[in-house]
């Protein structure tokens, strides 16, 4: 019987031994990793980002900014950008984003072939007085570069006075 306690006892230094030591070893190749993926910024490589993202788009439009001036509340208002497309390339429209929901965009959705136009049209909901600058967002299967068109002008408000508070009258 004493035997039996002894050989459990062993047993079971021994495998605390070979867990601490199998834990130990895990903890020292952590730490190595932890090294090896701590190396500053200056000195890790430089990414590879593919050529299309250093070039603008092939489209060209005839201008980037309208203003719309005064415009009435109420009342929408629309304006059409348009572009040729100047590179050797058929360019794909792939998105059209406005900066917020009070504008609306609408886009050639077809393939531009070398040296054909297209247009982009953003119609704002001129629903609240005062200064707006929104824009409008092109993306192109040509490159990652975003072309940003703009769009402002100021929605005037009621003319009309706000009526004077009537005074309480005592009784």
């Amino acid at each position: 019987m004493k035997t039996l306690k002894l050989s459990l006892f062993a047993a079971a230094a021994l495998f605390l031994s070979v867990s601490a030591s199998a834990q130990d070893k895990k903890a020292t190749e952590l730490k190595k990793d932890t090294k090896s993926a701590s190396i500053p910024a200056a000195t890790a490589p430089a990414a590879v980002t593919p050529a299309t993202s250093q070039k603008p788009t092939g489209l060209t439009f005839k201008e980037e900014s309208f203003n719309f001036g005064d415009i009435e509340k109420g009342k929408p208002v629309t304006h059409e950008f348009s572009f040729k497309n100047t590179s050797k390339e058929t360019i794909l429209i792939t998105a059209v984003k406005a900066s917020c929901g009070c504008t609306t965009p609408n886009w050639t959705k077809e393939p531009i072939k070398p040296g054909e136009s297209g247009t982009v049209t953003a119609t704002y909901n001129a629903a609240n007085p005062g200064p707006f600058t929104k824009t409008v967002t092109v993306t192109t299967n040509d490159t990652d570069q975003n072309k940003i068109l703009v769009i402002k002008g100021k929605v005037n408000g009621d003319t009309a006075p706000a009526p004077a508070p009537t005074p309480a009258v005592k009784q």
